[in-house]
C-alpha cells in the first residue's frame, strides 16, 4: 500500500456497536502519539455482508479529530503504538 504524503496512517484502536443504531459498528483509528483519531461508521445489512477491517488506514488530515482527553490519548497511544508492533497496515484484524 503506497502512502500519499497528504494521508496521515493511523492504527485501529477500538471496535465497537452503535447503543443508537441497530447494526452499526463503529472503527476507531489512531495516531501513534494518540493525539488525533479518525472514525469509520460501517451499516451491516446482512450475515452476509462482510467487509474487511485492517490494521490500519490512511486518512486525509481534515477527517481527523482531536483527542482532548489525556486517559483516553494515553489509552490510544498505547494501542496503536501496539497495533503498529504486531500487524502490518494491511494485516485484517
Amino acid at each position: 500500500m503506497t502512502v500519499q504524503a497528504e494521508t496521515v496512517r493511523v492504527w485501529l484502536v477500538e471496535r465497537t456497536y452503535s447503543d443508537d443504531e441497530q447494526n452499526l459498528i463503529i472503527l476507531t483509528y489512531a495516531t501513534p502519539d494518540g493525539e488525533r483519531y479518525f472514525r469509520k461508521e460501517r451499516a451491516l445489512t446482512s450475515f452476509g455482508d462482510i467487509r474487511d477491517t485492517t490494521a490500519a488506514v490512511d486518512a486525509e488530515p481534515g477527517n481527523l479529530g482531536a483527542v482532548d482527553d489525556a486517559d483516553l490519548r494515553e489509552r490510544y497511544a498505547t494501542e496503536a503504538q501496539r497495533m503498529a508492533d504486531v500487524h502490518d497496515p494491511g494485516d485484517l484484524i
